[in-house]
């Protein structure tokens, strides 16, 4: 891990860019932090430039009560080179979302799973070098971005004690069966109205993860009408569970 630029927020927060191999990165620390910090894994859509005002405030939430917060940019998203196999199945969804078709099985398996086999890697990796740090200390939640991304995570990462996850993304058929090997807590939220999102399969993902301490909630809305007051709710959750 290499850093590449650091300055001081406002409220005291030191806000670091770095890069790790080709991934860029980027990682807030409480700025009166006077022992290691528990750590948040800030999930995102993809596009750290576009999704950086969204980003920094949700890491300047997690520092007010005390926690680091990181993220990394997606396997081909932002500058990162582009797959034509996913530029292609994104390009079909994006076809039937347009047409008021049903997305088919066969197109979410060749967007999704190939992004959750080569992030869920970068993350891990991501989180060697974060624990390596004399101000990371642990234990280490996750939260919001692709859901299909946190759900791995939950199942290989020993790591992560507690998951924050939006179900505003297609999850293959394939996951619902790893869902049922979760057993962290889990806070998921759902925008009811959310347009691109499958309802009932969320509801199904919801009912298949083997967490005994999971907690569903669902909002009226669209996709990017999350209520403010959730915020606060993800900070209670994470402080019960990695404080």
């Amino acid at each position: 891990m290499r850093f590449t630029s650091e300055r001081r927020l406002d409220d005291g927060v030191l806000e670091r860019e770095f890069t790790l191999g080709e991934i860029p990165g980027l990682l807030w620390t409480p700025g009166s932090a006077s022992a290691p910090a528990p750590l948040v894994l800030l999930g995102h859509p993809g596009g750290l430039r576009k999704m950086y005002p969204r980003l920094v405030a949700r890491a300047r939430n997690s520092a007010a009560e005390g926690f680091a917060a990181a993220t990394i940019e997606l396997p081909g998203s932002g500058d990162r080179p582009r797959s034509a196999a996913a530029e292609q199945a994104r390009a079909d969804l994006h076809r039937a979302l347009k047409a008021g078709e049903p997305v088919n099985d066969e197109i979410v398996d060749r967007l999704v799973l190939p992004l959750v086999e080569k992030a869920v890697p970068e993350w891990r990796g991501t989180l060697d070098a974060l624990m390596s740090l004399p101000e990371i200390g642990g234990p280490v939640g996750y939260a919001g971005g692709v859901i299909a991304i946190g759900l791995r995570l939950a199942v290989v990462e020993p790591r992560i004690s507690a998951a924050l996850l939006f179900a505003g993304s297609f999850v293959p058929r394939a996951l619902f069966e790893e869902a049922r090997q979760v057993t962290i807590p889990l806070q998921v939220l759902l925008q009811w109205d959310d347009e691109g999102n499958d309802r009932q399969a969320a509801l199904d993902l919801f009912d298949a993860f083997g967490s005994k301490e999971k907690t569903l909630h669902a909002n009226m809305g669209g996709h990017t009408g999350v209520p403010r007051f959730e915020e606060d709710d993800g900070n209670r959750f994470f402080a019960r569970h990695l404080k």
